[in-house]
């Protein structure tokens, strides 16, 4: 009896938003029609976006690729032999795993997406899923503390923390306290997508990061705030959870150890100052997303006033690898001290837009060049924004920086949650430096004056140098507007939405006076 050939779709928004169901549904139909035995798989993304959807033909030595396939394109394909994973068609793409844009990347963390079925504990266990919850049900809470510590592992999400000190005061607390996790997932930073890949491509990794995590501070129930914006996510999320709990790796008896973890899907408030770790906590409590004075730091009294670890997908993400592998393992990639790999998210005015998983170390150029491709439009690149709508707008004279907090910081810039968005020359800077604290006057809490009142002022100045009204003055006012924001703010929200501004007014200083 042969074996039906597996054929791979992804599920991912991405994919799904560029045809993906049409295309699976049409393969299917084809196939049928041909009285071809197929099995078709819906796995996640490879992050490979210019691809998608990118079909996949497993031969058994390995997986042939097509890309990008439209749903117009399967006909052809078929009649080509894509079901026989045949090269006659200009979208053959050859054996995926050797594509120059994999093949160049280290991927720790995401070394499953693009694989499995994201729904699969059969698939996600046989590529080493639950490995390092395994090991850490062998080990003393404190011991799982030394691993993460070992790792180097810092807070994906942008604040760059030693997660393994946030654990360890976390884990100091009273044991008789109920304590939480609590995961960070609403992903609002421009041209930032790797969360919403982890929970849609390999949803059952940032379960077990954090049932790990749980095991190491000894908390017992755990919440991930999802963006609302994310659907499919949500949807992933909650059948993988289901499913977690029924194969015993969440409930009251973890594997059978006696420990419990809980998890549990909440949709956030629609509002980017939501990302903000207090301003979190008081949304989940069901009240309105005021940012929290601190200290009291979270980790003493968090979610409901208990001991809490916050932390990114991402973060979550790397735990399984660091407990299955060793903190050290982690720690042999990257430089100074920022270790381990960086998911980087390539968006913007770029051909070759998509995620791509690196050690620390690599220069923002590499990046841009060797991954990216240069810009879309084909014409030269301006301007580089690394971390999201409150980070530096970088020009090319940066460009050979390495991908490091430190080595970011000393140039008053930040790689915050990876993402990098590239402009090509026609933009305007001044409008982009406008469009920061527009966007600040939007998303707000309103909490603390600098911030609320003062980016409504930062955005009329900006409009009167931008109309040549007294030009040199307002240049004056705006720089210490933007000094008493960063140094009066009570978050990162207004204390660093003047970084773009301040970036603008260094290196592009003709485009916000034209």
């Amino acid at each position: 009896m042969t074996m039906a050939t597996r054929i791979y779709v992804p599920c991912d928004t991405t994919a799904l938003s560029l045809g993906a169901d049409d295309v699976a549904t049409l393969i299917e139909r084809h196939a049928r029609e041909l009285g071809v035995d197929i099995t078709l798989v819906r796995n996640g993304s490879r992050g490979l976006f210019w691809l998608e959807p990118l079909v996949e033909v497993d031969t058994g030595t390995g997986r042939v690729a097509y890309g990008p396939v439209e749903p117009e394109d399967v006909a052809g394909l078929v009649e080509a032999g894509m079901l026989e994973a045949r090269p006659e068609h200009e979208k053959y793409l050859g054996n995926i795993e050797d594509h120059p844009y994999l093949k160049r990347q280290q991927r720790l963390t995401f070394a499953r997406i693009g694989l499995t079925d994201p729904l699969s504990i059969d698939d996600y266990r046989s590529h080493a899923g639950f490995d390092g919850l395994e090991k850490a049900l062998n080990l003393e809470p404190q011991g799982i503390v030394e691993e993460v510590k070992a790792s180097g592992l810092r807070g994906r999400g942008g604040a760059a923390f030693p997660t393994g000190i946030k654990w360890q005061t976390v884990h100091d607390e009273p044991w008789q306290q109920q304590k939480y996790i609590v995961c960070n997932a609403d992903e609002g930073d421009s041209g930032t997508f790797a969360d919403r890949l982890v929970m849609e491509c390999d949803p059952f990794m940032l379960i077990e990061g954090m049932t790990i995590a749980g095991l190491a501070v000894g908390a017992t129930r755990g919440f991930i705030y999802l963006r609302s914006e994310y659907p499919v996510a949500h949807r992933i999320l909650d059948e993988a959870i289901r499913r977690a709990e029924a194969d015993g790796y969440l409930g009251e008896d973890v594997r059978g150890s006696g420990r419990a973890f809980h998890l549990e899907v909440r949709l956030a408030a629609g509002a980017y100052i939501c990302g903000e770790e207090t301003s979190m906590l008081e949304s989940l409590e069901g009240k309105r997303g005021l940012v929290r004075a601190k200290p009291p730091l979270p980790a003493i009294k968090g979610l409901f006033g208990q001991p809490t670890v916050v932390n990114n997908v991402l973060s979550f993400a790397a735990v399984p690898f660091i407990l299955s592998r060793g903190g050290q393992a982690y720690a042999d990639y990257g430089m100074g001290k920022s270790r381990g790999t960086l998911p980087i998210q390539l968006a913007g005015n770029i051909r070759r837009g998509g995620l791509i998983e690196l050690a620390f170390g690599v220069t923002l150029r590499d990046i841009l060049e060797d991954f990216g491709g240069g810009t879309f439009s084909g014409r030269p690149m301006k301007a580089v924004q690394v971390g999201g709508p409150l980070m530096a707008y970088m020009p090319e004279s940066q460009w050979d920086t390495p991908m490091d907090y430190e080595a970011f910081a000393a140039l008053g810039a930040g790689i915050g949650h990876g993402g990098v968005v590239a402009f090509d020359d026609t933009v305007d800077m001044g409008e982009q430096a406008r469009f920061a604290m527009e966007f600040c006057t939007v998303e707000s809490c309103g909490k603390c004056t600098p911030c609320r009142i003062g980016s409504v002022r930062g955005v009329e100045v900006i409009d009167r140098i931008r109309a040549g009204e007294n030009t040199d003055a307002n240049l004056v006012l705006l720089e210490d507007l933007c000094e008493t924001m960063v140094d009066g703010s009570l978050c990162a929200m207004g204390g660093m939405t003047p970084f773009p501004v301040q970036s603008v007014m260094k290196h592009f200083p003709d485009d916000l006076t034209a």
